[in-house]
């Protein structure tokens, strides 16, 4: 919507009753502190990312002469056949595909229709359970490693993609968000309309819930699959060589005695990008949808 737009809209509303309309005002545009802010701010995003380039495209002994090489070498793809030589990278993107994948979808189903029952349903218990669920929250996760790995070998589960998988189909933070949002966004007027029309418990979820928290979903879907790709400290101890998601297999990379730095950087790389080409997919969804969201509260 541009600005002559907007401006119309407002001048075309009542003035409000027995007072003087407001004159409106253009939002102002972004000054030059603005952009320098945010040069410096993506500077600082982009360097590290730029770097591990140049380290995964040069040898380690260049790397480590003072100065360091500011500017990408002609090893990449060399670095890189080294890389996936040595650990079974393409496995384990695999497997980080999979496990994030179903941890993300379990997560949206999970949270949304809890965080669905806790904003908008009424039934015994419902306060004490929801600070029980934030509650959780505030345990240390290294607390729970051994019981939940004892439980994974008595179901006959270490070592598999399936002990990962489990424990993080839900989570306290998905159901603390979208309650939030959509104590925000679902208006309760819509879940007495469709009562009133007959419609059942899931119809009303189908049809009115999971549109509303479309946009909640995106956001939360994209933490999920952020936080399964990149979990490296339940990963390495339930799984093996044999089974290794992407992080596991970085680690099994890096051992040695002294490991080559730009043979690390190289599979980085390879496991960063499928990262890097969701994010390009889906951004621009997510953030379509945020807006959406914001307006329709």
């Amino acid at each position: 919507m541009s600005a002559t737009t907007v401006r119309e809209a407002a001048l075309a509303a009542p003035p409000p009753p027995g007072g003087r309309r407001r004159r409106y005002r253009a939002p102002d545009a972004a000054g030059p502190v603005t952009y320098v802010l945010l040069v410096v701010t993506a500077f600082l995003f982009i360097v590290p990312f730029y770097y591990m380039v140049v380290a995964a495209s040069r040898p380690m002994a260049e790397m480590n002469t003072s100065p360091p090489p500011f500017l990408p070498g002609p090893y990449l793809w060399q670095n890189i056949t080294t890389a996936l030589d040595q650990q079974a990278i393409g496995l384990s993107i695999v497997n980080s595909l999979i496990v994030s994948g179903i941890t993300t979808a379990g997560t949206l189903l999970f949270c949304t229709l809890a965080g669905f029952a806790f904003a908008k349903l009424r039934f015994r218990g419902k306060k004490a359970l929801f600070a029980i669920t934030i509650g959780t929250l505030m345990i240390p996760p290294s607390l729970g490693v051994v019981p939940l790995y004892k439980l994974m070998s008595d179901w006959g589960l270490a070592g598999r993609l399936e002990s990962v998988i489990l424990p993080t189909l839900v989570s306290a933070f998905g159901v603390f968000f979208m309650r939030q949002y959509l104590v925000q966004t679902l208006p309760d007027e819509l879940l007495e309309a469709a009562k009133v029309d007959g419609a059942s418990s899931t119809r009303t979820v189908v049809s009115i819930v999971l549109p509303i928290a479309r946009p909640g979903m995106a956001v939360l879907g994209m933490l999920t699959f952020m936080t399964s790709w990149n979990d490296f400290f339940w990963p390495v101890i339930t799984l093996n060589s044999t089974t290794p998601t992407v992080q596991v297999a970085l680690n099994n990379l890096g051992s040695g005695y002294v490991p080559d730095t730009s043979i690390i950087m190289a599979g980085t790389l390879v496991g960063t990008l499928p990262v890097i080409v969701v994010f390009l997919l889906l951004g621009r969804q997510i953030v379509s949808g945020i807006i959406a969201g914001a307006v329709k509260g």
